[in-house]
C-alpha cells in the first residue's frame, strides 16, 4: 500500500499538541485537528455514495488559501478522488473551460468565492459543496482511507498558459511523493520548521514546494490569503518563520515596501529576516540586481531553483555552499537531467540545447490529451522546451525554446540574457524580451518595458546604451513603453500577448 498523505498525517498525530499544522490567522490546527477537518470534508464529498470511494472523480477546489483548503485538498484525497485546484481570479469564463475540460463532477468552494461558479456549477448539473458546511459535519469518517496508490492521480494542475491554451497536468500520488521526498532532503526540511505561504494555490510552487513538502516534514505552514508585502515583512518578526519561499515579483514588491519604509521599519525588518535560515526563488527567472539588493537588505543569498508543473522540481541551488547569481544550480535529488540538440543527442559543458527530464516526480501525462503527451516525451525523457547550459556542472537557463530563444541575422539570441541587461538600465523598473517577424533579419529583437516614476526612454537612447553593453545584433530594435506587462498569476510574462505591441 502506499504511503499517501493521509498516511503521513495518522503518522503526524504523535507530535506534541501545541505544534501547529496549519494557521490562516483564526487560529492554529494540529496535525489531528486537522487529519479530523479532512475526514469531514471526505465524509460530505462521501454522502449519498454509499460510502464507497470517488474513484478518481474530479474534484474542484475553489477555496481561498487558509486551514479549509488544506482540509479540502486532503479530504479529496481522502474520499478516494482527483484534485483540481481553480485560481481564484478566474472569471465565469475560464472556470467554465476548467470544468469542462477536467469533466469535475463536484466542487468544494468558498462562500465568498460562489457567485462566479454558481452559472457555470448549474449549466453542468455539479454538486457545489460549502467548505465550511462541510467541516461543520456531525461525524467524521475515514471510510475511503487507503483506497489510493502511487499510480492513483491526485492533482489536475493547469498550465499558465503562457504559450496557448491550459493543458491539465496530471500528478499522481507516487508523483507528488517523489517531489517532496526530493525538496525534504535537499532544503533540509524537518518538523521544527515554519514557513509563510503566500503564493496561489491552483500551480506546484504554492501547493508542492510549501504546503505539501511542510505537512510531509510535520513542519507548521501559516497560509495567508493573498500577497502582501507589508504584511509579510511584519510577519517575518512577528511569525517567526524559518523559511520563505516566492516568485521574483513578490522579491521586487518586498524590496520597494522596505525602500518606502521608515528608517526604524527597515532596522526591523532586515534583523527579522536574516533570522530565516532558507529564503527560495523560482516560477520565473530571478533578476541579478534583484538577488543582490535582497542580499543587502537582508543578507540571504536566495536559493534559485528551476521546475514546471509536468516534473515538479528539477534544479537547484545548495542549501549549503556557493549559490550562482543567474543559474539554477544543479538536478535535486531522484532527478535525471540531460541537455539534447535537436536530434535528442546528449550535449556536454559549454553547450547550450533543449533540457529533458526522467524520474519518479515526472507526470503522467496531460488530460485527455495523448497525441500532446506523446509528443511531451522522447524516448521516456520528457521535453521541457527550456533551453540552458551547464557548465562546470552548473546549469544556466537561456530560456523557453519557444519564445525566449530567438533567431536575428542567423545569430540564437537569448531573450533573457537581454533582460537581464536592461533590467540595469536606470530608467528600467521591469522589462520583456520578444522576437517579431521580419522579412530581412527573420525576427527582430523587440522590448516592451515599465519605466520608474518620472523617467521616459527613447528607442536611440536605448540603442546607444545597450551597445556598450552588448553585441549589436542582441540590442533590441523596437521598444514599447507600457504601464503594466501581462502576466499570469505566478507572475510569469505572457509574452505572447507582448507581440501585437509592435506589429
Amino acid at each position: 500500500m502506499a504511503w499517501t498523505f493521509f498516511d503521513r498525517l495518522l503518522a503526524h498525530r504523535e507530535v506534541p499538541k501545541d505544534r501547529p499544522a496549519v494557521d490562516d490567522g483564526r487560529g492554529a490546527w494540529t496535525y489531528a485537528e486537522l487529519l479530523d477537518a479532512s475526514g469531514r470534508i471526505a465524509a460530505t464529498l462521501l454522502a449519498g455514495g454509499g460510502g464507497s470511494g470517488l474513484d478518481g472523480a474530479r474534484v474542484g477546489l475553489l477555496v481561498e488559501p487558509g486551514r479549509d483548503w488544506v482540509a479540502g485538498l486532503l479530504g479529496i484525497w481522502r474520499a478516494g478522488g482527483f484534485a483540481v485546484p481553480i485560481a481564484l481570479a478566474h472569471p465565469e469564463r475560464e472556470i467554465a473551460y476548467v470544468l469542462d475540460d477536467s469533466d469535475a463532477v463536484s466542487a468544494l468552494v468558498s462562500t465568498a468565492l460562489r457567485p462566479p461558479l454558481e452559472t457555470p456549477a448549474r449549466e453542468r448539473g455539479l454538486r457545489v459543496i460549502d467548505v465550511a458546511e462541510a467541516l461543520s459535519a456531525e461525524t467524521p469518517t475515514a471510510a475511503a482511507d487507503g483506497q489510493v496508490d502511487d499510480a492513483d492521480p491526485a492533482l489536475l494542475i493547469y498550465t499558465s498558459g503562457t504559450t496557448g491554451t491550459p493543458k491539465g497536468v496530471v500528478l499522481s500520488h507516487g508523483n507528488l511523493r517523489a517531489q517532496v521526498e526530493s525538496l525534504e532532503q535537499a532544503w533540509g526540511w524537518t518538523a521544527d520548521d515554519r514557513i509563510l505561504e503566500v503564493l496561489p494555490l491552483h500551480h506546484v510552487h504554492g501547493i508542492v514546494n510549501v504546503v505539501l513538502t511542510s505537512l510531509w516534514s510535520g513542519a507548521s505552514c501559516r497560509l495567508y490569503p493573498r500577497f502582501d508585502a507589508e504584511t509579510v515583512w511584519r510577519a517575518f518578526a512577528g511569525e517567526r518563520p524559518t523559511l520563505f519561499m516566492a516568485v521574483p515579483t513578490i522579491y521586487g514588491r518586498l524590496v520597494r515596501a522596505w525602500e518606502a519604509a521608515s528608517e526604524a521599519d527597515r532596522v526591523a525588518y532586515s534583523a527579522a529576516a536574516r533570522t530565516l535560515r532558507l529564503m527560495v526563488s523560482g516560477s520565473a527567472a530571478l533578476p541579478v540586481p534583484v538577488l543582490e539588493r535582497w542580499r543587502e537588505l537582508t543578507g540571504h543569498t536566495l536559493l534559485e531553483r528551476y521546475g514546471m508543473s509536468e516534473i515538479g522540481m528539477a534544479l537547484s541551488n545548495p542549501l549549503d555552499g556557493d549559490r550562482i547569481p543567474g543559474s539554477v544550480g544543479r538536478p535535486l535529488p531522484g532527478v535525471q537531467l540531460r541537455i539534447v540538440d535537436a536530434e535528442g543527442l546528449e550535449l556536454g559543458d559549454g553547450e547550450s540545447g533543449e533540457v529533458e527530464v526522467k524520474g519518479p516526480a515526472v507526470f503522467d501525462g496531460y488530460w485527455r490529451r495523448p497525441d500532446a503527451t506523446r509528443d511531451a516525451f522522447r524516448a521516456g525523457w520528457f521535453q521541457t522546451g527550456d533551453v540552458a547550459i551547464r557548465e562546470a556542472g552548473v546549469y544556466r537557463l537561456l530560456g523557453r525554446s519557444s519564445v525566449d530563444i530567438l533567431k536575428t541575422g542567423g545569430e540564437k539570441v537569448s531573450a533573457l540574457e537581454i533582460e537581464a541587461v536592461l533590467r540595469r538600465h536606470p530608467a528600467i523598473s521591469e522589462c520583456a524580451v520578444v522576437g517579431v517577424a521580419d522579412i530581412d533579419w527573420g525576427q527582430r529583437v523587440a522590448a516592451a518595458v515599465e519605466i520608474e516614476d518620472g523617467e521616459s526612454l527613447e528607442l536611440d537612447a536605448l540603442r546607444a546604451w545597450c551597445k556598450e553593453r552588448l553585441a549589436v545584433y542582441k540590442v533590441p530594435s523596437r521598444l514599447a513603453v507600457v504601464d503594466a506587462l501581462p502576466r499570469n498569476a505566478l507572475g510569469k510574462v505572457q509574452k505572447p500577448r507582448l507581440a501585437p505591441l509592435f506589429e
